[in-house]
């Protein structure tokens, strides 16, 4: 009996210890000088690009129909089309102000509808 529950106590603790290890990790450079990014980092930009993707939707000055969103790092692509030059500064302006957005790189083409 005491043995069935030290192997639970010990498998609970390597689960504990196994998670601690994979949130511990960080970016780690490579030898070409390139940077990994880690899960946590994926996720937080994966959180990043849904918030921005939201307020485009909500946001009454933006066509954001045809915007592409990526994040890497807190940065923040926008490609795509918009139907005049005030959508794609305010595309840019309303990305600006979300939470985790470290800067915009607004690519994003004029297209006449």
């Amino acid at each position: 009996m005491k043995t069935t529950q030290f192997l639970k106590a010990a498998g609970g603790i390597a689960c504990v210890v196994f998670a601690l290890n994979v949130n511990a990790q960080t970016a780690s450079t490579t030898s070409s000088g390139s940077t990994d990014t880690s899960v946590g980092q994926k996720v937080d930009d994966s959180a990043v690009t849904a918030k921005v993707k939201a307020e485009l939707l909500s946001a009454k000055d933006v066509s954001s129909t045809h915007i592409h969103v990526k994040t890497k790092q807190g940065v923040v692509w926008l490609t795509g089309t918009v139907p005049s030059s005030a959508d794609k500064t305010a595309a840019e302006e309303t990305v600006k102000n979300v939470s985790g957005v470290a800067s915009v790189k607004n690519r994003l083409k004029i297209a006449a509808k």
